[in-house]
């Protein structure tokens, strides 16, 4: 069972969530970091930043990109990490990689896993999930065995994320994902989830029976997973007041 966080904002998630990667940085300033873009880890970007921690040896890896955009595109993943996490948190950019960024895109999945098993893998996997219940940009249908390739965005995804761009026609159809295989192994998954238009997929992807059909449902394989959630989005959860209770009651050597 994942360890279950319920907090009373975005910006308390973002503190919870700082404080494990303080922890393993702290422990390891080489650390590699899955890095997540849009909205909901904002808070968490900011939290650490707050914190002057020394982040310079820091590796990371972002969850995806979109396949068209071009070079230097304020919405292109690269720009967005380099925009809101490699400039705050002072990570050196060099050490900081995103699917796609170098060779052709027929060979961008085969060369990010490369990279990744190369960096030792991802020690700490921040993620988000949206309405349709995809992680990365794994949609409904993914394989819990797939690894970093090309996929083709669903409309529903496309509509979430035109906010960010002029008009609904400019999101890309295609993007490159780290797959749910690759997310699996990363070492400890840190999802995070706010607002009540999230409930019922955190709900399925916690709580409900693992199926394809809800790819965040694939966290229940993983061995150490934290979900970290505002009340809107707990509010569908069977087991909320257990997860409180647990949280509480956390055992000395548990805690962060």
């Amino acid at each position: 069972m994942a360890e279950v966080v319920i907090v009373g904002s975005a910006e308390d998630a973002g503190q919870v969530a700082a404080d494990a990667i303080e922890h393993l940085v702290r422990a390891n300033p080489r650390a590699v970091l899955g890095l997540a873009t849009g909205s909901t880890p904002l808070t968490t970007w900011r939290a650490l930043a707050a914190r002057g921690l020394d982040l310079s040896q820091v590796r990371g890896f972002a969850l995806d990109e979109y396949v068209g955009l071009p070079a230097g595109h304020p919405e292109s993943y690269r720009s967005v990490i380099t925009r809101e996490v490699v400039e705050p948190l002072g990570l050196t950019p060099e050490l900081v990689r995103v699917p796609a960024d170098s060779g052709p895109i027929e060979t961008a999945g085969a060369d990010y896993e490369a990279a990744i098993e190369a960096a030792g893998g991802v020690d700490l996997q921040i993620l988000g999930i949206g309405r349709t219940g995809h992680i990365g940009f794994n949609e409904p249908g993914s394989s819990f065995a797939s690894l970093t390739r090309v996929k083709t965005l669903t409309e529903q995804t496309r509509i979430d994320n035109a906010r960010f761009f002029d008009s609904p026609e400019d999101v890309p159809r295609h993007c490159v994902t780290q797959g749910l295989g690759t997310i699996l192994r990363a070492r400890h998954l840190v999802l995070l989830a706010f607002g009540a238009a999230k409930a019922a997929a955190l709900a399925g992807a916690v709580e409900g029976p693992l199926t394809a059909s809800l790819p965040g449902s694939a966290i229940q394989l993983h061995p150490r997973v934290t979900v970290i959630v505002d009340e809107a989005a707990a509010s569908e959860l069977q087991h909320a007041d257990y997860y409180r209770y647990a949280w509480e009651h956390r055992l000395p050597w548990e805690r962060l």
